[in-house]
């Protein structure tokens, strides 16, 4: 079993914050293997009738607990989990709890209200590039393509079959269970083209006429999968001048080995990397931030930077995503820093060893690896 060493370091800062750690994800993205190789815990699988039973009295089973630290699996499967979590919280302090389960569940106002001030919460990813040394696989093409869930990362032939079948589980236990959606249909097909078209401009009346169904249900689709992880909606910087787009948002699968089966490649060509990297970047992004608050920009006449970043709003940080630094063109960021002067620029490029900057016209631009990034922005 990989130890995914940045992950578990993450769980113990937060416990050192609070006592109960709520851990979210999409299905098979290593909650259950990363909570089995923490150090010193007792280990709870909440799907099992006899385990749900011993906790049909919170207070009673926390008496029970012999050891201080111990991993509540699929919580949600008990009939009452925030009741278990605030008197563990409120009464039993010295209990660490790692709770995993629907991130649904996380989402919910009962959940969020009940557990105020009482827990950390963190968001595990795809794999990222501090977990390909826990893998012990540093091909960054074959992240690309076979995706950050780690028994698809691991397989050696990119596993067509193993995807479809997380699309049927996703259906039937994510969204059945907990939305009671009723077109199977018209939801995958949706969420097929979100895939196929990942990356993109998102305007709802596209999807409304292929899937079937209203424009108004199309926009309680993409909330029903942003909720669960599945897609990233990131909305555009603007101070709503007139020449800037201001309220399409662009929408991102949650991984590129999705992406990758969805547009049907099992290999890739030269012109696919760009897109992926930039999806790997904020992937990445988001890990260390435990954030969505990523902005892109764009203007009516086409000048797009792939992602703005704003821990100071007067001083947005670009970032542009290039799988070969050569590639870049200064003319998408000259565009947006005519009209924001103020901030920092990135290129992130995999092809970078060691970060330099360039002069283009005044405007200075940091070129860096995606490990360099995470130091210089977001730590």
């Amino acid at each position: 079993m990989v130890k995914r060493e940045y992950w578990l370091n993450r769980i113990e800062k937060a416990w050192e914050r609070r006592s109960i750690v709520w851990l979210s994800g999409v299905r098979r993205v290593g909650k259950t293997c990363l909570c089995q190789t923490l150090p010193d815990v007792e280990y709870f699988d909440c799907e099992l009738p006899r385990v749900r039973r011993l906790m049909e009295d919170p207070q009673g089973f926390l008496d029970s607990i012999k050891n201080n630290r111990i991993v509540l699996d699929e919580i949600h499967r008990l009939q009452n989990p925030s009741e278990l979590l605030k008197i563990a919280a409120d009464h039993y302090p010295k209990i660490n709890i790692v709770a995993t389960g629907s991130s649904t569940l996380g989402a919910s106002a009962k959940f969020r209200d009940t557990l105020a001030g009482r827990k950390t919460e963190l968001w595990l990813t795809p794999i990222i590039t501090t977990d390909l040394d826990d893998f012990n696989q540093h091909d960054i093409q074959h992240r690309l393509l076979y995706g950050g869930l780690p028994p698809f990362f691991l397989e050696t032939e990119f596993p067509e079959q193993d995807f479809q079948e997380w699309l049927d589980a996703y259906w039937a236990k994510d969204i059945q269970e907990l939305f009671r959606l009723e077109r199977r249909y018209s939801f995958q097909k949706f969420a097929e083209l979100l895939m196929t078209q990942s990356g993109g401009v998102f305007e709802a009346t596209r999807f409304a006429a292929p899937c079937e169904v209203s424009r108004s249900t199309i926009s309680n689709y993409l909330s029903v999968l942003e909720a669960t992880y599945v897609v990233h909606v990131i909305r555009p910087f603007s101070s709503r001048r007139s020449t800037e787009i201001v309220s399409a948002p662009k929408v991102y699968g949650f991984d590129t080995g999705f992406i990758c089966y969805h547009q049907g490649w099992t290999q890739l060509r030269q012109e696919d990397l760009g897109l992926l990297w930039e999806h790997y970047v904020l992937n990445e992004i988001m890990a260390h931030t435990q954030s969505r608050d990523i902005q892109y920009w764009r203007d009516k006449r086409g000048h797009e930077v792939d992602f703005i970043l704003t821990p100071k709003r007067n001083r947005p940080i670009a970032v542009e995503c290039k799988w070969s630094a050569d590639s870049f063109s200064p003319r998408q960021l000259s565009s947006f820093r005519r009209q924001y002067p103020e901030g920092q620029n990135y290129v992130v490029s995999p092809d970078v060893d060691q970060p330099f900057s360039k002069v283009f016209n005044g405007m200075s631009v940091r070129f860096v690896n995606l490990n360099t990034l995470i130091i210089d922005v977001l730590k």
